[in-house]
């Protein structure tokens, strides 16, 4: 349709992912789209849309987006645009187009909830909140007093989030009861840090325990300030990192009383060579990881590396429902593309890692930088080197928080009685900031 007409968006900004269109590069476009911003007229947007997804195939979208670039303020046709957006991926897009329905068709609950999803994809649950509270009066308890805790606890308001749960009846259809469980262990972990943990915008480490059960052994120490709060952007690891997080780990294990009697080892190297280490910190035998295997400690370095060994993903299948006694560590967790099950001990965040026997940056005999040949020592050097380095207690640049030994010990000791009692699938935000403000 739009080739046949020739049509072409008129604003500058819609131009430029026109023009990345016309060189096949749909990415390029997308990123146009969302740098945009939201008050691009939509039936120009649904122009580039609509020829992006006839390149990529996506009939669904293309068709959708072609109703919506004819009839751009019919409401049908932005809600149906809205609601292709977000199922394939475009949640930035589909948010305008789904006001813009509410603008016209105030209380329409179906559109509220489909907006909430684009929101909540989006990172964006303090609006998923205000607009949730704005249809109170006209809600049901299942799924919209539900959608309106959990968006309050993922935008850190645990007042408005605890006031709603007491008012949110156990549901009557069973589909809902994981769900509801999944509530309750999030608002009791919340309670068990009640005047231990600050649980405010930066407490990267109470938020992760929070949200997913997950206690985060380090902080990052540079740009707490700057909206960071602990995570790592891209990082170099050093031997010395690995051990603090190891020792963290024990840490960790100890305040619970947990003694695993064995380390499984996973298929990819770099987790191999990290479950080595803990192995001989630990004073436990190393073994392949076997499902169903009971007081053991599953060592991962970066658990999306792991998804893409020979059978890692059948691997991270089975670590859903951990055997009695099975804990899983992970040293380097994504914070941006979070592995699809989540740790019970992570390490560090980060957005991109490098391992510290991977292809490291270093300077070079002219004064530049270079990248260094990967390590390819066998693992059990590698390990040693692990175990016989410093622990890493670089104070960064003094705007953190306090990160000693002191201070993660009584965090875990503060956990222990709710550790391991927490939720095994993708955790979808480290903390009530939302990470798309550091895209």
């Amino acid at each position: 349709m739009f080739s046949r007409r020739k049509r072409r968006p008129k604003s500058p900004e819609l131009l430029e992912a026109w023009v990345c269109l016309d060189s096949g590069d749909i990415p390029g476009a997308l990123r146009r789209l969302r740098a945009a911003g939201e008050d691009q007229p939509l039936g120009e947007v649904a122009l580039v849309v609509g020829r992006a997804a006839r390149t990529a195939g996506f009939d669904d979208l293309q068709q959708a987006a072609a109703a919506l670039a004819e009839r751009p303020e019919h409401a049908q046709a932005l809600f149906d645009f809205g609601y292709a957006c977000v199922e394939r991926g475009l949640s930035y897009l589909a948010v305008p187009a789904l006001r813009e329905v509410l603008r016209g068709n105030p209380g329409r609950l179906g559109v509220v909830r489909e907006l909430v999803s684009a929101y909540e994809r989006e990172g964006r649950h303090r609006e998923a909140v205000e607009e949730l509270a704005r249809h109170e009066a006209d809600f049901t308890d299942w799924p919209d007093r539900y959608l309106l805790v959990f968006n309050a606890i993922m935008s850190g308001d645990l007042g408005l989030a605890r006031r709603q749960h007491t008012l949110l009846p156990d549901p009557e259809d069973e589909m809902w009861l994981p769900t509801r469980a999944r509530q309750n262990r999030m608002l009791e972990r919340a309670a068990a840090l009640d005047g231990a943990s600050a649980l405010d915008p930066t407490d990267l480490r109470g938020w992760q325990y929070v949200l997913g059960g997950t206690v985060l052994g380090t902080l990052s120490p540079y740009g707490f300030d700057s909206g960071m709060t602990g995570r790592y952007a891209w990082l170099q690891d050093t031997p010395g990192q690995c051990l603090r997080g190891l020792l963290r780990l024990r840490t960790l294990l100890e305040a619970a009383e947990l003694r695993p009697r064995s380390v499984s080892l996973l298929p990819d190297r770099d987790s191999r060579i990290l479950g080595l280490a803990a192995a001989e910190l630990l004073d436990l035998p190393a073994e392949p990881f076997a499902p169903g295997r009971e007081d053991t400690l599953v060592v991962a370095y970066d658990l999306n590396e792991v998804a893409g060994a020979t059978d890692g993903p059948e691997i991270l299948g089975q670590l859903f429902e951990r055997a009695p006694g099975q804990v899983l560590h992970e040293h380097a967790s994504s914070w941006t593309d979070a592995p699809v099950v989540t740790a019970d001990s992570v390490t560090l965040l980060h957005q991109s890692v490098v391992a510290p026997w991977g292809e490291q940056l270093r300077g070079a005999a002219d004064g530049g930088v270079e990248r260094a040949p990967a390590d390819d020592r066998p693992e059990p050097e590698l390990a040693a080197e692990i175990t016989g380095a410093e622990p890493d207690t670089d104070e960064g640049d003094g705007t953190g928080p306090d990160d000693s030994d002191e201070a993660f010990a009584a965090f875990a000791a503060t956990v222990r009685g709710t550790w391991l009692r927490g939720d095994r699938a993708r955790l979808t935000s480290s903390g009530p900031v939302p990470s798309s403000r550091f895209a």
